[in-house]
């Protein structure tokens, strides 16, 4: 390897810096007819948040819903005022609303995830622990894959050896977008 490809490896190989808490921790919730969810996702997050003494807001992005989620979003942000709405138009799908949540985001960390309560808001404090010591990308992967059907549970399978073989990044099984 030629010494500027080195250096450029080696770069990347640096060992993660420590660093103090998020000064804001910005929590971005992509949601399409949560309407069910939402509160209980809501109150479970401002649970963990206050164990951690953090100072934090919400981002919810409405993506299109049919239901009552837009109208349950308004009332959460008129009793807590760190949270914040973005509401696209139409159904988008969850990529674009999740951009959108992040360019919404005022944090100097952001934790995505959603609102079904499949991702346990519980966790947040120990990605907060893998950013202070230094990780730029902290993520949470399932250890089983349980309630799914054996169709799901193959393509998914599919999906990583295919990824795996295809990129030069180690792609981890069994993560999805509940990351920091």
């Amino acid at each position: 390897m030629n010494e500027p490809a080195q250096q450029a490896q080696n770069a990347l190989c640096l060992a993660p810096r420590e660093r103090d808490c998020p000064r804001l921790l910005s929590i971005v919730c992509p949601a399409y007819n949560e309407e069910e969810a939402l509160a209980e996702f809501h109150r479970a997050v401002r649970k963990e948040m206050a164990s951690l003494a953090q100072p934090y807001e919400v981002v919810f992005v409405n993506d299109g819903s049919t239901d009552g989620t837009l109208a349950l979003m308004h009332a959460l942000r008129a009793r807590h005022l760190n949270t914040t709405i973005v509401d696209l138009s139409r159904n988008y799908g969850k990529e674009i609303a999740l951009t959108a949540g992040l360019d919404a985001a005022a944090g100097d960390a952001v934790v995505v995830i959603d609102a079904d309560l499949q991702d346990p808001p519980s966790l947040i404090g120990e990605m907060i622990e893998g950013w202070r010591e230094g990780y730029d990308v902290v993520y949470a992967q399932r250890r089983k894959r349980e309630g799914e059907t054996w169709l799901k549970k193959a393509t998914a399978r599919a999906f990583y050896r295919v990824m795996r073989s295809a990129g030069s990044v180690a792609l981890p099984e069994n993560v999805g977008d509940f990351r920091l």
